[in-house]
């Protein structure tokens, strides 16, 4: 399955300043299926290591991180000749061997020459916890489940889905094409961009084979928190993880504690969701009381959304019928709109945003999304539907006079005046200019 990561492993590749790679991103999101797709394909030499699996690989970072002698080792220990400038070294789960994560600073340092490419199920929490990591001696990378385009090209749908990459004009898409892009994206919101789950829909077009596939991966998830959070927390990660669903349901959807316990205080839950977001498992957007750059500067910590990684993840949380979400049910508009907006944030951090914001007036009116663009602030509200009700778009319009509003909905691509309707299945494309 092709993932857009793959242009930025060959950039990587060919960058005259390039150092070793650390590709981050949940579990179960194809970091080792993309690493081990761009050696075949780019270098004509492979080796691997999976440090969870190879406890005397381990030993080679035992006695020094000297790149050379370490080079030497990994040749004997897997039998292949390492070729500086054609051989790409993969360390998966480089998180179980802090010494092979510490190597990277000498490889950078003394051994550019060698292509070095690490991975982790869970490196984002080890790279917080790790305070003398030099993180100036890597490059960086994140992966994503597969994004909407992506989906289309795992489907065969290759020319539509270029086509929308494609797309540099604000006009009304065809109308059959609108119309078959919408089906599509309901069936993206069941299936979700976890690569194992695409898999199996393609391979069995079985919505309850695709459920099977989501429910072991969450599994996967509540094994992690049992075996690598800390004891004290596991509680509380578990938590706030099974309270994605009731947290999204609300009309507000503001995160709140009381769904966890009784009297539960934001103090005792801040290393729990600090450890979902380094483990790539959840997003944060935070409320923002001034639309003002740097939106940093004006954000509310105490206010703020989770949302899953995933949308087929979040279903699968909510044990939604496939059918709920692919028919017309009037029981499930509120949670819809729980879907929709799940989505719309795992699109628009597929669009490289890397962090989310929405802004609330008075608890009367809430713009679901804020995205700083260039020198300017994008307002974004996000409807499930074809609804043209735009309330608080509207308050936000008189408060701040914005040049551009813009909604995500099932509505076509259109501009109304200042107003920019998005098709929601072209949020990773957002935004569109000319």
């Amino acid at each position: 399955m092709k993932r857009n990561i793959f242009n930025k492993l060959q950039n990587w590749r060919h960058s005259t300043s390039r150092k070793p790679l650390i590709l981050q991103g949940a579990r179960q999101v194809g970091k080792t299926y993309i690493l081990e797709s761009f050696a075949k394909a780019e270098f004509k030499h492979y080796a691997y290591i999976n440090f969870e699996q190879d406890d005397r690989a381990k030993q080679i970072f035992e006695r020094d991180l000297k790149p050379e002698r370490i080079i030497k080792a990994l040749e004997l220990h897997l039998e292949i000749k390492i070729i500086a400038n054609n051989t790409l070294i993969f360390f998966d789960e480089i998180q179980a061997c802090p010494n092979a994560l510490n190597s990277l600073k000498y490889f950078c340092e003394q051994a550019s020459e060698y292509f070095i490419a690490a991975a982790g199920s869970l490196l984002g929490i080890k790279l917080s916890n790790d305070k003398g990591f030099p993180v100036g001696k890597v490059n960086f990378l994140e992966l994503h489940p597969m994004s909407f385009f992506e989906f289309l090209q795992a489907l065969g749908k290759t020319q539509l889905s270029q086509h929308l990459i494609e797309l540099n004009k604000f006009e009304p898409l065809n109308t059959a094409i609108h119309d078959n892009l919408c089906d599509l994206l309901k069936i993206y919101l069941y299936v979700g961009g976890m690569p194992e789950a695409v898999k199996t829909y393609i391979e069995k077009e079985d919505f309850f084979a695709v459920r099977q596939v989501q429910e072991e991966i969450i599994k996967a998830y509540l094994l992690d928190f049992a075996k690598h959070a800390p004891n004290n927390q596991i509680m509380k990660i578990t938590g706030i993880w099974n309270s994605l669903p009731d947290q999204l349901a609300k009309e507000n959807k503001k995160f709140v504690f009381s769904i966890l316990k009784s009297g539960a205080r934001a103090r005792e839950y801040e290393i729990a969701l600090q450890w979902l977001m380094d483990a790539g498992l959840i997003y944060i957007s935070y409320n923002i009381t001034t639309p003002k750059l740097p939106l940093k500067a004006y954000l509310d910590h105490n206010a703020f959304k989770i949302y899953c990684l995933d949308v087929g993840i979040l279903g699968a949380l909510s044990d939604l019928d496939a059918k709920i979400i692919l028919e017309k049910n009037t029981l499930f508009t509120e949670f819809k709109g729980a879907l929709t907006e799940n989505v719309a944030a795992q699109l628009l951090k597929c669009a490289g945003i890397k962090q989310l914001f929405y802004w609330t007036s008075a608890h009367t009116a809430e713009v679901d999304f804020i995205v700083p663009f260039e020198n300017t602030i994008l307002p974004l509200e996000i409807k499930s539907g074809t609804s043209t009700k735009q309330k608080s778009l509207m308050v936000y319009d008189v408060k701040y006079q914005p040049t551009i509003l813009n909604r995500a909905s099932l509505l076509n691509l259109k501009q109304d005046g200042k107003l920019c309707n998005y098709p929601l299945y072209l949020l990773e494309k957002f935004p569109i200019r000319s």
